[in-house]
């Protein structure tokens, strides 16, 4: 028997023009939690895909426990013991559980599909793994936590040997996260193998056996996560020292830019008021459902505000649709770029010019030639890595595509901009890249809204900090003032 249970060895990739996998070797052993670390575009989803039988690899060679491992599809890893669950989440949403468990590969008696059997199936292991969730259930009704519960369930049902897991905790909160855990621990001491790719730091210091580190398409090292300093693995990462992870930038403040008074969403926004002042950074921090996303949303038009008032330099504004917010100079990056921030379809240059298509009318018709010459100045300016302006957006990595989700806010020229949660689920150097952005725009004047999840983020780049609780402001510090302490003690203040 091979001592480990996953070999990749000697994985290279190409696409037209672009190496994107370089003699890479990936190795796991039985009941090992392994981190799959780098940057995004460094390779790392490329590796998996070659594992799952998405794309076929150009040279190399892959075992399964000792033996020739070939898939064709997904379906087929997943029958010979590979599972994967992916950061979006696909569920059959009008679809109960047992049904997406079993889905593609439904129990039968006969000619006729076993519900009951499928039912029962899924019922013992749930019972197996403690999770409290009806077989019955439709995934509609389900959080995305409990929606990735169902994938593992999913995983273990097909006595998987090695389960994929991409970004799993990218949207979901602590509590969410230790139960998921739980679920890690567990199949660990059964002997499954977990790849874990994050780029949480502490949750891979906390939850991981192994690091293998890739960086540019090439195999880094590999070594055992309690070898490693969280320096060290992203020195290893970006091949070069960051010094300042959260890298503040000192800006002049100036007049009152936008203020907000007694700002109101049925009962998700409820009373809010604030200033914000030209080269201000103003942090929103709140546990998930405090209704951060809902407030800055209905600032920005996408929500029909039920009560109180917005002005813009002083002036009262209606904003009752995101036109009317980019009239009056206010820009939204929303939180999931993929489905309100970018056409996935589109190339760069189309995303980066969406919202100023006025300027590219020519005789009735697009002027392409301007498109791209304006796109080709946002990707140097921001250093947005893709072959050309014509690339198709979905090819980019996640820190590439946020930047061109900015990109195209930047050239609509406002002077509030507003992000909500910019660095999910993008690596280190894409976000030190966004940090600094933030930085030049506030020396510019321009005024900015973060909302973050992470409290280090949003204490280590915001001048003041407003917290939220069901839909409240509980509180509200200067930088003098910030600690994880206050911050969460006032983002707990439920029903009061």
């Amino acid at each position: 028997m091979s001592e480990y249970v996953l070999e990749m060895k000697h994985i290279a990739k190409s696409f037209p023009g672009v190496r994107v996998l370089d003699d890479v070797t990936l190795r796991i052993k039985p009941g090992e939690v392994h981190a799959l670390m780098g940057e995004n575009g460094a390779g790392k989803s490329t590796l998996m895909k070659i594992l799952m039988g998405i794309y076929t690899m150009d040279e190399g060679e892959m075992l399964l426990d000792g033996k020739p491992y070939h898939a064709r599809g997904p379906k087929d890893a997943m029958e010979k013991g590979v599972a994967m669950i992916h950061q979006e989440l696909n569920p059959i949403l009008d679809m109960q559980v047992y049904e997406n468990i079993f889905v593609g590969r439904e129990k039968k008696r006969g000619l006729c599909v076993d519900k009951n059997q499928m039912i029962r199936e899924t019922q013992a292991l749930m019972d197996e793994l403690d999770i409290d969730i009806s077989p019955t259930a439709y995934m509609r009704d389900l959080s995305v936590a409990q929606c990735q519960l169902i994938e593992i369930v999913k995983a273990i049902s097909l006595s998987s040997k090695v389960i994929v897991m991409d970004e799993p905790t990218s949207a979901i909160t602590d509590k969410e996260v230790e139960t998921l855990f739980e679920q890690i621990r567990r199949q660990k001491k059964a002997g499954v193998a977990i790849i874990y790719i994050s780029h949480k730091m502490d949750e891979i210091f906390q939850i991981c056996d192994t690091i293998t580190v890739l960086r540019d398409g090439k195999f880094i090292g590999t070594d055992a996560a309690a070898n490693m300093t969280e320096n060290q693995l992203i020195h290893m990462m970006v091949g070069r020292d960051i010094t300042e992870v959260f890298p503040k930038t000192e800006a002049d403040m100036g007049q009152v830019i936008l203020e907000v008074k007694n700002l109101s969403y049925g009962n998700r926004v409820k009373n809010v008021s604030f200033q914000l002042r030209r080269g201000e950074v103003l942090g929103i921090s709140g546990l998930v459902g405090a209704g951060r996303s809902e407030l800055v949303e209905t600032i920005f038009g996408m929500r029909k505000k039920s009560g109180g008032e917005i002005f813009v330099d002083g002036k009262p504004v209606q904003i009752n649709h995101p036109r009317h917010a980019i009239r009056n100079k206010i820009a939204l990056i929303t939180e999931d770029r993929k489905f309100t921030g970018l056409n996935l379809i589109g190339t760069v240059a189309e995303n980066i010019t969406i919202v100023n298509l006025g300027r590219l009318f020519r005789n009735g018709l697009i002027n392409r030639k301007k498109e791209r010459e304006i796109a080709d100045i946002y990707i140097d300016k921001l250093s947005i890595r893709t072959p050309n302006a014509q690339q198709q957006i979905a090819n980019l990595s996640g820190g590439n595509q946020q930047k061109v989700v900015i990109a195209k806010w930047l050239l609509s020229e406002p002077d509030v901009i507003i992000l909500d949660e910019p660095t999910r689920g993008i690596d280190v150097g894409a976000k030190r890249d966004i940090y600094l952005l933030i930085g030049e725009l506030v020396q510019q004047g321009k005024a900015v809204i973060v909302i973050s999840s992470e409290i280090p983020e949003v204490m280590g780049l915001a001048d003041r900090i407003l917290v939220m609780a069901e839909g409240r402001v509980t509180g509200e510090l200067e930088r003098s003032e910030f600690s994880q302490e206050r911050i969460m003690t006032y983002a707990a203040q439920f029903g009061e």
